[in-house]
Parts: structure tokens; C-alpha cells; sequence
């Protein structure tokens, strides 16, 4: 159960479920008027946080900025849809009770409901009766007897920032091409030619040598050259794989929030926001 001495500090805080999932941040507290301890609280959740769904708080542990709520992220997602702009009323009170299987309320709904509101968040109007009663966050912006005399204008920041993710993978594969290669290559061979030559002084004692007539046959031996092929693999280079990073722009669009002040002065609104 958080108490009265803490409530102050509830507005902002993170909220997460039993899981440890966060659901969101606290935007208003409802205080149960007989014990003083907070009872609901408000927390932002939908797209872009839009919407307030009410949570119950009793079985709650706050320990610096984190809210841990008894319940899971998708039951606060769903509870019923109730304007956070005053007290509950006992037909609303009792429908988060069912949605949340509590059984019923703690607190007794006696007198009127309607809360006095400032700027679009109540604070408890001190004629009423009521047990259960809005707290916003004093101080900010809403006007009652606990604030200052100002209120802070808020609003949403984009943060871009970039993460690296796998985008593909790149192989190197090597694989056996064959193609036909011509190659001229010299080749020689030997041709018979006959040759004759005349009698000479120089030459006549080889013609005489042996018989005058007679039967004779010489035989020559021809080459040749014949192509003879031998491959080998040999290495020629190596290939590997490298990366490279290169930057490029890319613009982001997102809707951002803010709030805006005018101040209402006999009836005539005028804009007090500053805008750079």
C-alpha cells in the first residue's frame, strides 16, 4: 500500500506490470479519502501514449521512479475506458473492480461525485463527502491549494539514433570453369632430298672405290616432331572478402506533442507560448 507520504512522488513515475514489461507513466493519482493512501492511479498507454487507463495501486510496490503494478501489460491495456477529469463514480468504480477481479470497492462512494477541475486535472472540492478523491501533480499543471503559482509547459522531444542489424550475408564460392585454348605451337620434320654432285679431282677416289658395275641401296632414317601436351595448376591470385561502410542520409518523420498555455483574461483567450 503506498501511503500519503508518497503519493507526491507517484506522478511521472514508470509504470511496469508483474513481468517487468513497462505499461507507462503515472499521470494522476486517485487518493482513498479514509486512509489516505492512494487507490488508482492513471497511466498513458495506446499509440503515442493517447490514452489513460486506470490501474489499481493497493497491492502496488514503489521503490524510487518504477510503479510495479499486480497485473500484466494487456489488463491495464484493456480496462474500461473512464475520463480521467474527477472522481469516480460508484458505477465506474465498480467496473474497474470487475475488470480487475477485485470483488468490489474498498472505499465507501457516499455524496455527490462532481469534483472541481483546474486545468484539466481535479482537486478534491473540501464541501464534498466523497472518499475517494484526484490528486494531480501539484506543482505542474494544476491549480489548488497544495501548488505554486506556476505552471510548466511540457512537450515531446524526438531522439533518432541508429542500431545495426543484419541486412544480408555474401559468399565467396569457387567453382571449376572448362574452356578450349588454342595455342601455335613450331613443329619439324625431315624430307628426303636427293642431291647430286659432279666428279672432281676432289672427289674421284670415293666414286672409284669398288666395283664398276654393280647393285646397291642406301636407307635414311626421317624425323620428326610431334606436339606433346602436359597441364598443371598453378596458383595466379587470391581472392578474400572484405567490407566497407558507407554513410548515406535518411530523414525520419514522427508526430511530436506539446502543450500550449493561453491565459483567459475577462473571457479573452490569448496565447502565452513562446515558440522558437
Amino acid at each position: 500500500m503506498i501511503d500519503s507520504n508518497s503519493i507526491s512522488g507517484l506522478f511521472g513515475a514508470r509504470v511496469t506490470d508483474r513481468n517487468g514489461d513497462k505499461v507507462g507513466t503515472v499521470q494522476q493519482v486517485y487518493v482513498d479519502q479514509a486512509g489516505g493512501h492512494a487507490q488508482f492511479v492513471t497511466v498513458n498507454t495506446g499509440f503515442f501514449g493517447t490514452s489513460e487507463s486506470f490501474v489499481p495501486v493497493e497491492d502496488a510496490t514503489f521503490v524510487g521512479e518504477d510503479l510495479t503494478v499486480s497485473y500484466d501489460k494487456a489488463t491495464v491495456k484493456d480496462a474500461p475506458r473512464i475520463d480521467a477529469d474527477g472522481a469516480l463514480s460508484e458505477d465506474e468504480e465498480a467496473r474497474l473492480y470487475s475488470h480487475y477481479g477485485l470483488g468490489g470497492g474498498t472505499s465507501s462512494t457516499t455524496g455527490d461525485r462532481d469534483v472541481d477541475t483546474t486545468a484539466g486535472a481535479g482537486y478534491v472540492d473540501t464541501d464534498r463527502t466523497d472518499d475517494v478523491s484526484t490528486t494531480a501533480s501539484a506543482g505542474h499543471d494544476t491549480s489548488g491549494p497544495d501548488t505554486d503559482d506556476a505552471m510548466t509547459r511540457s512537450e515531446e522531444q524526438l531522439h533518432v539514433g541508429t542500431e545495426t542489424t543484419q541486412a544480408g550475408r555474401a559468399r565467396l564460392r569457387k567453382y571449376v570453369v572448362t574452356e578450349q585454348e588454342t595455342v601455335t605451337v613450331p613443329v619439324s620434320h625431315d624430307e628426303v632430298r636427293l642431291e647430286r654432285e659432279p666428279i672432281t679431282d676432289a672427289n674421284v677416289g670415293d666414286a672409284l672405290d669398288g666395283p664398276a658395275l654393280s647393285e646397291e641401296e642406301h636407307e635414311v632414317v626421317l624425323n620428326q616432331e610431334r606436339v606433346v601436351v602436359d597441364k598443371e595448376a598453378v596458383p595466379v591470385e587470391r581472392v578474400k572478402l572484405g567490407t566497407e561502410t558507407v554513410t548515406e542520409q535518411q530523414q525520419v518523420t514522427e508526430d511530436v506533442s506539446h502543450e500550449e498555455i493561453e491565459l483567459d483574461e475577462d473571457g479573452t483567450a490569448r496565447d502565452t507560448t513562446t515558440r522558437p
